[in-house]
């Protein structure tokens, strides 16, 4: 059986597309459309229907598994992060803010900073710690909105230290 739910009272509905044919191009790709006052009908886990509160018939989705409340909140398409290195060792939060400052990549290896440090603590660490920490930055990155990643390896410069971040990885 499909299951279907509707979200009602939704104060901006947020689309991924514009509202007519034309492609987007230069400054207008920074506006995201959006429907204010908005429903949202799911069906086996896909959009079915939307549109505004004024255009919406009960009667034509009462026999709706679900019905979600959303109180004058937004709603959004999930991100799709395309591009991250999620399984790592240890944050290099102080490195970026050197960066900043105007250090060089070769100044904060200098440091003790860089790829190079980065790809011996993720030698050093045990596989287990490596998943459990990749994990935990998992559970946070969805918890923000995103329905989709695709996570890089690359940083661990031999093929031991590469195999065990893909094992972590597929895990």
């Amino acid at each position: 059986m499909t299951q279907r739910i509707i979200i009602r009272q939704i104060r901006r509905l947020w689309l991924t597309a514009a509202t007519s044919d034309e492609p987007l191009r230069g400054a207008a790709m920074a506006n995201l459309p959006y429907l204010d006052d908005a429903y949202l009908v799911l069906e086996a886990g896909r959009i079915k229907a939307y549109g505004k509160m004024r255009d919406f018939v009960p009667a034509d989705w009462a026999n709706a598994d679900e019905h979600i409340d959303a109180k004058g909140g937004d709603a959004l398409p999930a991100f799709c992060d395309s591009h991250t290195h999620l399984v790592f060792a240890d944050w290099r939060a102080g490195e970026f803010v050197d960066k900043v400052r105007g250090a060089s990549y070769a100044e904060i290896a200098a440091k003790g900073g860089g790829i190079v440090n980065s790809a011996l603590r993720l030698r050093l660490m045990e596989e287990e710690e490596l998943f459990e920490r990749a994990y935990g930055r998992l559970k946070e990155v969805i918890s923000q909105g995103t329905g989709a990643i695709e996570i890089k390896s690359g940083y661990g410069l031999d093929m031991a230290s590469e195999l065990k971040m893909l094992r972590v990885i597929r895990r």
